[in-house]
């Protein structure tokens, strides 16, 4: 059920129209996307807004990726390789030397980091966990700071000395809270959270940094209890591991070239993570193009379920058929949850693993009219089938998120260059972790 304009009317893959400057078009994401981070790196801190809500608190995780970020955009010439150096270092700087302890406003415990913390004082916020894989996200973007920065002088120097000592005060090791996989967290009101780190998932980035730890190593066994409770699926005629929202294909790979490289897991299936993370985003794209709920706009150009914010929560009548409407939502395709509301920036991340769906989706969402959120690029997501209070149709987002906005500089730049993907390589604690977990052959070898 195509939507008005879309090339996409039959099962094959959309194709780039003619015309189109695609390193043009990607630039420009990228500077818009990048400028997120400029805008909102707090001048004292270093730290990043999770969003441009009002009295955002900072997200370590978009601080992770606000520091790719800013490498990339210093490469590119978006800003001064300077500035961007600065920037990253005043961060990481204000990170190390914030308070670690018990105390209900420090910034993290055991090494680990608070989910949110004050922009201004890098203290806790929200009253949040202190977080197993935004801890994680915030170590391996630290470490692409520390690739990129690689000159012999004082401040890069001091840049790269402040990120391995903060990777190596990390306790992962208490933060398994006597299992093998890991808590998503804990809070000095009530310990460690109920949820664990199990079923295929973001926290690949985690266990593997976790693994590479000089200080405090979680034992191989953690790692497979993990790939033990993975779930397989058979979808469209692809063989997949399962997970609903995309971003979890996205997330380790921002950092890591999984193709050609194989755990144990892998070997059994004959596939990579890569490949897994490919079948998963030609699985959202066909999910669009039936478009089986029947929702305005949703077709094979225009797809993308994901973690992120909806017009809801709201049931209402809507052509004759009765919808109901979620706000913020893990949505996932193909078995839902989904209320037609689509998310540009997680389309835009599997931008490497099938370029030859994603373009044209990037084109179509363009000429859509949702290109063009303030500065920043793409709108964060929107729904073109809720009817609002007036009677209108159509909702957008009012926020843009680093969290968005850092998937696409990052996975643009690994599909143009593999840069992030090629500073890693560089470094030994990711080798090591790969190794640790079983992974071999392709550039590991």
């Amino acid at each position: 059920m195509p939507c008005s304009g879309c090339p996409q009317t039959d099962s094959s893959p959309a194709s780039n129209q003619a015309g189109i400057d695609e390193s043009a078009m990607l630039e420009t994401l990228q500077d818009r996307a990048a400028s997120f981070f400029t805008k909102y790196s707090h001048p004292k801190t270093g730290l990043i807004a999770d969003s441009n809500k009002p009295e955002s608190p900072a997200s370590i995780a978009a601080v992770g990726m606000g520091i790719a970020s800013l490498v990339v955009a210093a490469e590119r010439g978006f800003i001064a390789r300077s500035q961007s150096l600065q920037m990253v270092t005043r961060a990481v700087r204000t990170l190390w030397e914030a308070s670690q302890g018990s105390d209900v406003d420090a910034t993290g415990y055991n090494g680990l980091l608070y989910h949110f913390l004050d922009c201004a004082t890098g203290k806790r916020a929200w009253k949040s966990e202190v977080s197993t894989i935004d801890t994680a996200l915030l170590v391996v973007g630290a470490f692409v700071g520390a690739a990129y920065f690689d000159r012999d002088t004082g401040e890069e120097r001091e840049l790269r000395e402040l990120v391995d000592r903060l990777y190596r005060r990390v306790d992962w090791n208490w933060a398994l809270n006597g299992a093998l996989t890991f808590s998503h967290g804990w809070t000095p009101e009530k310990g460690f959270l109920e949820y664990r780190w199990q079923g295929y998932d973001e926290a690949l980035i985690l266990y593997l940094l976790a693994l590479a730890s000089p200080t405090f190593p979680i034992p191989p066994e953690s790692y497979q209890a993990w790939t033990e409770s993975f779930s397989w699926k058979s979808i469209y005629g692809h063989e997949v591991l399962y997970a609903g929202p995309l971003f979890i294909h996205q997330y380790s790979h921002l950092w890591i070239d999984f193709g050609e490289i194989q755990d144990a897991s892998m070997r059994e299936h004959q596939s990579n993570y890569f490949q897994n993370s490919r079948i998963a985003t030609l699985i959202h794209q066909e999910y669009g193009r039936l478009n089986p709920l029947r929702f305005d706009a949703c077709c094979g150009c225009c797809w993308g379920l994901t973690a992120t914010d909806g017009p809801g929560p709201a049931t209402m009548m809507v052509d004759g058929i009765e919808r109901t409407f979620f706000d913020y939502c893990a949505r996932g395709a193909p078995f839902g949850p989904d209320d037609g509301t689509i998310a540009p920036w997680v389309a835009i991340a599997s931008l490497p693993f099938a370029p030859e769906v994603v373009l044209p989706a990037i084109e179509h969402l363009t000429h859509l009219g949702v290109a063009n959120c303030g500065h920043f690029g793409f709108e964060t997501s929107f729904n073109r089938t809720f009817v609002d209070a007036s009677g209108k149709k159509g909702w957008v987002s009012a926020w843009n998120f680093g969290l968005n906005q850092g998937p696409v500089v990052i996975m643009v730049e690994n599909y143009r260059t593999q840069m992030i993907w090629n500073l890693l390589k560089k470094c030994p604690y990711i080798s090591t972790g790969l190794k640790r977990a079983g992974f071999s052959g392709g550039w590991l070898t």
